[in-house]
């Protein structure tokens, strides 16, 4: 039938040695390579920083994704921007060939 609730399906996963169960709304692959991924960074800063401290692993963890997001934003940002003065460049060009028929 349609979606819901019935389609949540239990994901276990492991995040810096912690196992966690969570409900993921669709494909459970998903939820797998996120938590792959966040385990991959929470490791690796660990090395770098050399603490083993969960709680400080995982804030460095969110301060690097937020950064993250905050480039991605920008970028974003500046696509935008390019495609609008590429659009309104092309408006132009086109009202000027229109203009002259």
């Amino acid at each position: 039938m349609g979606s819901g609730a019935s389609d949540n399906k239990p994901v276990r996963v492991t995040i810096f040695n912690q196992s966690y169960s969570l409900v993921a709304a669709g494909e459970a692959g998903s939820i797998e390579q996120v938590a792959a991924s966040v385990d991959q960074l929470m490791h690796s800063i660990a090395d770098r920083a050399g603490s083993s401290d969960a709680t400080r692993v995982a804030v460095l963890a969110c301060l690097h994704l937020a950064d993250q997001l905050r480039s991605l934003e920008r970028e974003r940002e500046n696509i935008q921007e390019q495609i609008s003065e590429k659009v309104r460049n092309l408006s132009l060009l086109l009202d000027e060939a229109i203009g002259e028929k």
